[in-house]
């Protein structure tokens, strides 16, 4: 690029699956807001002997800067991403969900009311109680995908994400807004123009649903 990018889209990736990865890169580059980058950090993966994401990142060259990190956690590797972009906006997108193709355009619109939001999500699921994830704050209970702060759905000006660093642990993503709240305009709004796939027995939530029994007790929709 010859010019600094008005957006910055940032992923971390640790394992992923080439072909999810490939989609989540492809959902950015198709948006029909088109001045961006992607700041791309793989976490320490294992499961990429043959290169393709080198690959596939040299194909994209003008679109995406790829860096690398030892194993530390999804926190870390976001943080690493913020301090290597170059956006007047920074947009997060976890390496196995998607973007709709108007979700970057929409989400800048936000920011003549905000300096940061979340959104609600288009969710996938394969049952009902996919949608129920661990209450941060009574984790023997499960909440709602649409009453979360999802870290993926953060979306806002540079000058939020650079003051303060993600935490590692559950519920980073609400930490961080929770702390921003007391310092910028933000808000929750709603958007579902970011995929968010829930029907991933892989993710960090769905295992620890299964570690606190959490699985088969989640609460029926309505």
């Amino acid at each position: 690029m010859s010019s600094k990018p008005e957006i910055s889209v940032l992923v971390a990736t640790y394992n992923t699956p080439f072909q999810q990865l490939q989609r989540a890169i492809r959902s950015v580059i198709n948006q029909t807001f088109q001045n961006f980058e992607i700041v791309l950090v793989d976490d320490g993966s294992t499961n990429d002997p043959g290169g393709r994401l080198d690959a596939f990142c040299e194909q994209q060259a003008n679109r995406i800067r790829l860096f690398r990190q030892e194993n530390k956690g999804q926190s870390s590797a976001i943080n690493l991403a913020v301090s290597k972009s170059q956006g007047y906006y920074l947009s997060i997108l976890d390496a196995d969900d998607e973007y709709l193709p108007q979700h970057l355009q929409s989400s800048r619109e936000q920011m003549a009311a905000y300096d940061l939001i979340a959104s609600t999500t288009q969710t996938i699921v394969d049952q009902p109680e996919d949608y129920f994830v661990l209450d941060r704050h009574h984790p023997d209970q499960l909440i709602h995908v649409d009453d979360c702060i999802l870290f993926a759905t953060l979306f806002g000006k540079r000058e939020v994400f650079t003051r303060r660093k993600f935490i590692d642990g559950y519920a980073a993503d609400a930490d961080f807004y929770d702390w921003a709240k007391y310092h910028y305009r933000v808000g929750k709004v709603d958007l579902r123009t970011y995929r968010y796939y829930r029907n991933n027995p892989e993710s960090t939530c769905e295992q620890l649903k299964v570690k606190l029994g959490k699985k088969s007790n989640s609460p029926q929709i309505k």
